[in-house]
C-alpha cells in the first residue's frame, strides 16, 4: 500500500510486538511489517553502543523500500561493562545473566535507524542506566520458571515481572522496553511521517 503524494508511509523493520505496541502509543500503525534477515553476531571487541547502531542500520537497509516509504528499524541490547548480553540461549544462560545483573547497574542501549524517502539512513543510540536489586536464588528460580526472560535481550522484560527488580532507572523507560519513543518520534517527524 502506498501513501498519497507527499505523505510517506511507515514500514517497521521488526516483527517485535513490543515495538508495534510502543509505536501505537504515539499514534502510529505501520503500513507494512518487514522481517530483515541479518547476522546479529557481535563483531570482535565491538562495544555495545556500536553494536546496536550497526544492527539498527543493517536492519533498516536490508528492507526493500518503495519511493514513498520510510523504514524504521531498531535493536536493543543489555550491557554489563563491555559485555553484551544477547537473548539467553537456554535457562542456564538466563540464570547466568540474572546473576550478572543482580545487585548492580547495567546499560540498556537501543539503536534506531530511519531511512527516509531520500534514502538517507539516520541513526541514533539511546542509553538507559538500570540497577537491579540483589536477587535471591529463589527470585531467580521463579523468574526463570516464568519463562518471561527467554527471547529478551539481557534475559528480562521490564514491562513484566522484572520491573519489581528495578531499584533505579535513569533515562528512557520505553528504551528498556525496546524502542525509545522520544528519539523515534523526532527521527520519524524529520523524515516526514505525520504525528499528532
Amino acid at each position: 500500500m502506498s501513501g498519497a503524494a507527499n505523505f510517506p508511509v511507515l514500514v517497521l523493520a521488526s516483527t517485535s510486538p513490543r515495538r508495534r505496541e510502543l509505536l501505537a502509543r504515539i499514534g502510529l500503525v505501520p503500513t507494512r511489517i518487514a522481517a530483515p534477515e541479518i547476522d546479529e553476531t557481535p563483531l570482535k571487541a565491538e562495544l555495545p553502543r556500536d553494536y546496536v547502531a550497526r544492527l539498527a542500520k543493517s536492519k533498516a537497509l536490508a528492507v526493500d523500500r518503495a519511493p514513498d516509504e520510510v523504514v524504521l528499524a531498531g535493536d536493543t541490547t543489555v550491557a554489563v561493562g563491555r559485555r553484551i548480553l544477547e537473548k539467553p540461549a537456554d535457562e542456564a544462560d538466563l540464570r547466568r545473566m540474572l546473576g550478572l545483573l543482580s545487585g548492580r547497574r547495567h546499560h540498556v542501549y537501543s539503536g534506531i535507524c530511519v531511512v527516509g524517502t531520500d534514502g538517507k539512513a539516520r541513526v541514533r543510540v539511546v542509553d538507559t542506566v538500570v540497577a537491579f536489586k540483589a536477587l535471591s536464588a529463589a527470585e531467580i528460580d521463579r523468574y526463570v520458571e516464568s519463562g518471561e526472560g527467554m527471547g529478551k535481550a539481557g534475559g528480562y522484560a521490564i514491562q513484566g515481572r522484572a520491573e519489581t527488580f528495578v531499584r533505579f532507572l535513569s533515562g528512557s523507560h520505553s528504551n528498556v522496553v525496546g524502542l525509545p519513543l522520544f528519539e523515534t518520534r523526532a527521527l520519524l517527524t524529520s523524515a516526514g511521517i505525520a504525528l499528532g
